[in-house]
């Protein structure tokens, strides 16, 4: 069988479902520990491995709050966001739709402001230095409740910053229902701001449908339980409703219990616009090159199914006619001057 580890990594990607904090390499999640000492985050790299290994999605939720609380200044935020850029360059990742919770950073006391225009400024310096162009989804962190639900609105639509392109929901599924953000979503779309919540990781298809039909959802972070639902599957294709696939971070959170089972395989059947993604890597020790093979062994690809997958991305990101269309392009030439030697 063809090794296809190196066409993965020169192959030209776009990643929507990615978090910003989520993100950090243990490289960095270290730095950032070593500035804020206070903190239980282990400073040792190495120990980071043992630390960012999760019982259950609530025992994820926990470690992942521990390393929000390090990102406590606005230059804390710009060089996390800078060094996220970096890391995507290596795997050749073009475009990210980088999933930014500034009410996690704004409620631990980093000016608003300063917050907006550290992460501008990163964004800036990542496209000019790295050639990774970065837009932002600012999410509600559903455990945070409604109160982070009208300050993520606020932030979003009062300061919104250049680079923001759409708006989303995180965080615990369970007892967290989606309907009750709906003024909050209503308000974002009319703003311009695409919907993006995250839907059906660790709930059943019902929170996929809320999120369609009361938060006008164009994508599904996740959706992992929509092949329950033959009607579901049906919408999703019909309407080109995206999800957001991330397999290893299913599987680290248990929300599947074996790889070789993840849904991914009923979706692609169905006709379903799939994407693959890498949600948080470090913290599941992957990243969108470790994806894109682990999709490759699930869906049986060859090198073109490869390119197609990550043209699937690029046809569901929010990036502008013109540069959905020199990505597409560039996957193209690179597939067929692999496939040409």
């Amino acid at each position: 069988m063809t090794d296809l580890h190196p066409f993965i990594a020169g192959l030209p990607k776009a990643e929507l479902h990615v978090h910003h904090v989520g993100s950090a390499s243990p490289r960095i999640v270290a730095e950032l520990a070593s500035r804020h000492p206070d903190s239980k985050v282990p400073t040792d790299p190495e120990a980071l491995a043992d630390y960012f290994t999760f019982t259950d999605f609530a025992h994820f939720i926990e470690v992942y709050l521990s390393v929000v609380d390090l990102v406590r200044t606005p230059d804390d935020v710009r060089t996390l966001t800078f060094e996220v850029a970096r890391d995507m360059a290596r795997q050749n990742i073009r475009y990210a739709e980088l999933t930014v919770t500034p009410y996690s950073s704004t409620r631990r006391g980093i000016d608003e402001r300063a917050f907006m225009d550290a992460i501008e400024d990163a964004r800036k310096a990542a496209e000019a230095e790295l050639g990774v162009v970065l837009r932002w989804c600012f999410d509600i962190p559903g455990e945070a409740g409604l109160e982070a639900a009208a300050e993520t609105t606020r932030l979003a639509l009062d300061l919104r910053p250049e680079g923001l392109v759409s708006f989303g929901l995180g965080g615990p599924e369970i007892g967290v229902p989606r309907p009750q953000f709906k003024p909050y979503f209503d308000a974002a779309r009319a703003a311009g701001l695409h919907s993006v919540p995250h839907a059906g990781e660790t709930t059943g298809p019902e929170t996929i449908w809320d999120a369609i039909r009361e938060l006008g959802a164009v994508r599904i972070g996740h959706g992992t339980s929509a092949t329950r639902d033959p009607e579901l599957l049906a919408h999703l294709a019909e309407h080109r409703i995206a999800l957001e696939v991330c397999p290893t971070s299913n599987l680290a959170t248990r929300a599947v219990a074996d790889l070789d089972l993840h849904p991914v395989k009923d979706m692609v059947r169905a006709g379903v616009l799939v994407t693959i993604n890498s949600d948080d890597p470090p913290m599941f020790g992957s990243d969108l090159n470790n994806e894109y093979a682990v999709a490759a062994r699930l869906l049986d690809l060859d090198e073109r199914g490869l390119a197609d997958l990550s043209k699937n991305a690029v046809e569901a990101s929010f990036l502008d006619p013109a540069g959905k269309a020199r990505l597409a392009a560039e996957i193209d030439a690179y597939t067929a001057e692999w496939l040409a030697r």
